[in-house]
């Protein structure tokens, strides 16, 4: 009964590990893999002898630091919400509105995006700026708005999946719990502190310490396609995906790309490691394993 999914995993997960080997080799397509030169760790100075290595790397890791703990908090505060509605029907609407934005094209996205805050037709600049008197604004030249509009746009597509998750975790907790609490007089925000929020901790762990091993990759869609690759956005919106995309564009070298491939799965395989050990020493309950 193991066996297809035994050799699901082994094609699936174990055998495309090979490829790893593409990082440290000079492929050279008339040889093929295999046989092409090995070259040690030249492909990954690809990333680490650039000006632009410390500002990726920066914006790679404060952004999904960012995420990590603001996607926590409105997803579960969401969660609480949602679980509070008695009325069903209007619970499954809910559910439905905040779920739609993680369904949706990274494309449709970014003209959603291009449409609130085009330089000449935007929302923003046509409507609300004037309406508080102030001048219009050139989003798509101006860095230093980027942190913000990318990091709502994410909390709003992403957040929905990662409710439903920790809703589900708090429809589980046995009602006897409240009911408890009801007749020692504890208050709903008493109820949250003391029931929820310790019932749903190993939910809650589980999921950040993903979202931590994933810390050294992008939603390339997001910084790619919603600033319109616009140059002069580079400074605060360009990532380690994007950067290493556009690096292929340019000179079209599969080992660099894998050697950023390989970078990324050690650093996040690393962080996954350290954070379950901080994790364990906490509360080895909570832990991953």
């Amino acid at each position: 009964m193991m066996l297809p999914g035994l050799i699901y995993l082994l094609i699936n997960n174990y055998l495309p590990l090979f490829g790893l080997s593409i990082a440290f080799k000079d492929v050279n397509y008339s040889k093929g893999i295999w046989d092409s030169d090995w070259i040690g760790f030249k492909n990954f100075e690809y990333l680490f002898k650039t000006d632009d290595a410390f500002i990726i790397t920066r914006n790679t890791i404060l952004y999904n630091a960012a995420f990590i703990v603001l996607g926590l908090i409105v997803s579960v505060g969401v969660a609480i919400l949602l679980n509070e509605i008695r009325n069903k029907v209007a619970s499954r609407f809910y559910q439905s509105v905040i779920i739609l934005p993680f369904l949706i094209s990274i494309i449709i996205v970014s003209y959603l995006v291009y449409a609130m805050f085009s330089v000449n037709t935007g929302m923003v600049n046509k409507t609300l700026l004037p309406a508080l008197g102030l001048d219009p604004i050139s989003w798509y030249t101006e860095p230093k708005y980027w942190p913000f509009i990318l990091t709502v746009v994410h909390i709003w597509k992403a957040a929905g999946y990662s409710c439903i998750v920790y809703l589900a975790a708090i429809i589980g907790i046995d009602p006897e719990y409240y009911e408890a609490a009801k007749l020692d007089g504890a208050s709903k925000w008493m109820q949250i502190r003391k029931i929820t929020l310790p019932m749903i901790t190993p939910v809650i762990t589980i999921l950040t310490l993903l979202g931590i091993g994933r810390i050294f990759y992008s939603d390339f869609g997001l910084f790619y396609q919603v600033p319109m690759d616009s140059g002069a956005l580079f400074s605060t919106t360009n990532v380690i995906d994007t950067y290493v995309f556009r690096g292929l564009m340019q000179l079209g070298d599969i080992g660099m790309s894998s050697a950023a491939g390989f970078y990324q799965s050690l650093v996040g395989f690393v962080l996954v490691l350290v954070s379950n050990y901080v994790v364990r020493k906490i509360d080895k309950n909570n832990a991953l394993f």
